[in-house]
């Protein structure tokens, strides 16, 4: 690879190669079932159940990004949507597949890098992320922005489930320049209500909140993460 800068991309190619490669560390993440890894379990997110049944979100087509093992993907798919599951990991979409087949739920699972991957236009009703934004580089997240806008329909929504700075279970709090002055995302960025708020401001914001519902034992939540909703009004994008 040249290693002269001739554009946005090659300067984005850059600052890629100061942080570990995602997908060798992703196909690993999956390969042993066993570990008492919390986004391992097979419950939904209690934000995503919390929106499905008061109503806020109808049913329609959805896309999973950074499905894992397929938990949310699955939920909806069980809910009458129509659902597209996507990852980096071969491992963990594999193990998503399994699980589908075992709940008799129909997902169409593909493996793609999110920021890479052309997703068609205007095709979702809903966009969903638990957990892959905040492994998202800082001088990534203007084109992740843009791949969810994208693929969102008009009155579309994107939800979210987030670190919060020093949370449960991750959440750095280091400034966006020291994440390259140290060549590591740290297990994961954290996030205030405010920067999101920021980052996400092309979007009108329905709720920003912790992830904690009343205690049912059948969905996932943690007060370590932040649970969003917004939605895609093109007077704002």
């Amino acid at each position: 690879m040249r290693e002269w800068i001739v554009d946005e991309n090659d300067v984005m190619k850059m600052l890629d190669s100061w942080l570990r490669d995602p997908k060798p560390f992703w196909e690993g993440f999956y390969e042993n079932r066993e570990r008492k890894i919390p986004i391992f379990t097979s419950r939904p997110d209690e934000n995503l159940v919390s929106y499905v049944n008061s109503g806020r979100l109808k049913t329609g087509k959805a896309l999973d990004i950074g499905c894992g093992a397929g938990r949310n993907a699955i939920y909806l798919a069980s809910n009458g949507w129509e659902v597209d599951a996507m990852d980096l990991s071969s491992t963990s979409l594999k193990w998503a597949g399994e699980r589908a087949e075992e709940a008799g739920a129909t997902i169409r699972f593909f493996q793609a890098d999110l920021l890479e991957h052309q997703i068609e236009k205007d095709a979702y009703d809903l966009v969903y992320d638990s957990g892959c934004f905040h492994h998202i580089a800082p001088h990534r997240r203007p084109r992740y922005r843009e791949v969810i806008l994208n693929a969102l329909k008009q009155d579309g929504y994107y939800g979210l489930a987030c670190f919060c700075e020093d949370g449960e279970y991750g959440g750095a709090t280091l400034s966006d320049w020291e994440i390259y002055q140290t060549g590591s995302l740290h297990g994961g960025m954290g996030y205030t209500e405010e920067k999101l708020i920021r980052i996400f401001e092309c979007f009108t914001s329905v709720e920003i909140r912790k992830m904690v519902g009343d205690g049912d034992p059948d969905v996932f939540e943690s007060d370590g993460l932040w649970a969003a909703l917004f939605k895609h009004d093109l007077l704002r994008s």
